[in-house]
């Protein structure tokens, strides 16, 4: 078992979650340009607990520069987000626009939101939805529990994909942090990680 307090945590930062997509309207916007918008990663699997963010994969069967950047010049708009990043890969098979935005709740907490406009059709057109999708089917009692514990002890400052916990714990074993840092130099992260159960 683990701590109720991590437990509270995931469910309350899931909670959260929720209500800023709520409250930004950040959904409806990329809606408004006639994209189909699903929550992944952690936020989709309930496995939120000490990194605030909220990743968002956009598809649309073109993508039109223009268009990103009239829904993003409404989200900036919103007193509460207080920065925007850019990043465009439509030159690389990822076939995408990356934007993140970092969004200041009333408490104080500082969320970050990773919004990934895709290319219908492209090569990762759907995958991470699987990913997660298939993630939460390999989740037992144990599993959650361990990543949401390796989540809760992770130092603030360090910055750690969720895909690195669930391959770590699924499929290699590791139960405990120390095992978990070990994990992580004999596997580097050296881009997207097409790995599910």
């Amino acid at each position: 078992m683990i701590p109720q307090e991590i437990m509270e945590t995931a469910l309350r930062n899931t909670e959260n979650a929720h209500q800023i997509i709520q409250k930004t309207g950040v959904i409806k916007l990329w809606e408004s340009i006639g994209a189909t918008v699903n929550p992944v990663g952690s936020l989709s699997m309930g496995l939120l607990v000490k990194h605030l963010d909220i990743d968002l994969h956009l598809y649309t069967p073109t993508i039109e520069i223009g268009k990103d950047f009239s829904v993003m010049s409404r989200l900036a708009a919103l007193p509460s987000i207080r920065k925007i990043e850019y990043g465009n890969l439509l030159a690389t098979e990822e076939r995408c626009l990356e934007w993140h935005a970092w969004y200041e709740a009333d408490n104080g907490e500082v969320w970050q939101l990773d919004m990934i406009h895709i290319e219908r059709g492209s090569r990762y057109d759907g995958y991470f939805e699987r990913q997660a999708r298939r993630i939460a089917a390999a989740l037992t009692d144990e599993t959650r529990n361990t990543i949401l514990r390796l989540k809760w002890e992770t130092p603030e400052e360090e910055k750690i994909a969720g895909i690195e916990y669930y391959q770590a714990v699924i499929r290699d074993g590791v139960r405990d942090y120390d095992s978990f840092m070990k994990w992580r130099k004999e596997h580097p992260l050296t881009g997207v990680v097409e790995w599910m159960p």
